[in-house]
C-alpha cells in the first residue's frame, strides 16, 4: 500500500485532541450538530412564510389534504430551490468554516497550518483546484449526453446576475465542506493514527452528511464516498486545503448553475444549460439526486483517485 507523510498531519499529532478513535468521532459529532443549528438559521427564518402559504395553496392547512413526510419534504425542496432561499442557505455555511477554525485553533489547540491553511502559493492551488473540478464535472456531463442517457439544451433568458451570486454561494458553500470534513476532520483523525483511516472516516461521514437529501440511494451514497477520498488524497497531495476547496465549489456550481443538474437533491435552479435526462433508469442519470448518483460520476472520480495516487507514487511520499 502506498504510504505518505503530510506536514498537516505532523501538525495535527501535537494538538490536545484526544488520541481515542471514539473520542474524535465524538467530538466531530458535537461539532457538526452546532455547525448544522448555525447554519440552518438563516434558512429556516426566511423559508417559513412561503413553506406556509404553499402548504395553504395546496390544502394542507384547512384538512383537505393530509400533511405527510413525502409531501414536506417536497414543498421544502421546492420552496429551498428558490434564489432568494438558496442562496442566503448557501451564503449561511460560512458557519462552518469559521466553526471548525475555532475549534481546532481553540480546543484542539493547534496551528490553523495543519489545517491545510497556507499562504504560500494559494492562488495556483486554488485556480488548478477551480480547473480540475470544472473538467471533472464537465467530463461526467458530456460522458452522459454521448451515452444518449441525458440531453443537453441551452437555457434561454437566464439571470446571470443570479447566477454569479450563486457562484459566490458556492465558493461560500465548497469550502466550509471541505473545512469540516477535509482541514477539520481528516486532519484531526491523521494527527494520531494512518492517513487511511483518516481518508476513509472523513469521506464516510462526508456522504452521511447527504443521507437526507433527495434521491439519496446505495449509488449516491458510493458516489459522495468516492468524492471524499479523492478530495483527501487530493489535498494530502498538495498539502493544502485550497484546491480541494476550488474543486468543490467549482463542481457544485457547474452542476447546478452551469449544467442545470440538481445538486444532491436539492432541486433545479437558473442555469446556463439544462441537462435533461432521457432514461428513467437512475443509475445512469441519478434520477432525483441528480448526475451526483450516476454510474457516469463513479467513473470519473475512480480515475480521478487513480490520478492522484499515481501523482503522490511519483513524488514518493508514503502513506
Amino acid at each position: 500500500m502506498i504510504k505518505l507523510k503530510s506536514q498537516m498531519f505532523e501538525e495535527s499529532s501535537e494538538s490536545l485532541s484526544s488520541p481515542k478513535i471514539y473520542a474524535q468521532i465524538f467530538s466531530f459529532i458535537i461539532v457538526f450538530f452546532i455547525i448544522y443549528i448555525l447554519e440552518a438559521i438563516v434558512p429556516s427564518v426566511i423559508s417559513i412564510s412561503p413553506m406556509m402559504q404553499e402548504m395553504e395553496s395546496q390544502g394542507m392547512l384547512d384538512g383537505s389534504r393530509a400533511i405527510n413526510l413525502k409531501n414536506s419534504m417536497a414543498i421544502a425542496t421546492m420552496i429551498s430551490a428558490s434564489p432568494k432561499i438558496m442562496i442566503p442557505s448557501l451564503l449561511s455555511t460560512v458557519f462552518g468554516t469559521l466553526t471548525s477554525i475555532i475549534y481546532c485553533r481553540n480546543i484542539e489547540v493547534r496551528p490553523l497550518s495543519s489545517m491545510g491553511i497556507r499562504k504560500k502559493k494559494f492562488f495556483p492551488h486554488y485556480i488548478c483546484g477551480l480547473l480540475t473540478g470544472t473538467a471533472m464535472m464537465t467530463a461526467i456531463v458530456l460522458l452522459s449526453v454521448a451515452f444518449k442517457v441525458n440531453s443537453l439544451s441551452l437555457t434561454g433568458g437566464f439571470n446571470t446576475g443570479i447566477i454569479l451570486l450563486y457562484l459566490l454561494g458556492f465558493l461560500v458553500q465548497g469550502m466550509s465542506e471541505e473545512f469540516i470534513f477535509r482541514g477539520y476532520l481528516m486532519t484531526s483523525v491523521g494527527g494520531h493514527h494512518s492517513a487511511w483511516l483518516a481518508v476513509g472516516i472523513n469521506s464516510l461521514a462526508f456522504s452521511l452528511a447527504h443521507i437526507a437529501n433527495p434521491g439519496f440511494n446505495f449509488l449516491s451514497c458510493v458516489n459522495l464516498i468516492l468524492f471524499g477520498v479523492f478530495a483527501s488524497l487530493f489535498m494530502i497531495c498538495t498539502d493544502n486545503i485550497w484546491g480541494v476547496c476550488g474543486i468543490h465549489s467549482i463542481w457544485n456550481f457547474m452542476q447546478g448553475n452551469f449544467y442545470g443538474i440538481s445538486v444532491s437533491g436539492t432541486g433545479n435552479t437558473e442555469s446556463v444549460f439544462r441537462t435533461s435526462p432521457i432514461t428513467s433508469q437512475s443509475w445512469l442519470s441519478g434520477g432525483a439526486f441528480g448526475i451526483e448518483g450516476s454510474i457516469f460520476t463513479s467513473v470519473i472520480l475512480a480515475v480521478g483517485i487513480a490520478l492522484v495516487i499515481v501523482k503522490i507514487s511519483k513524488s514518493k511520499k508514503e502513506l
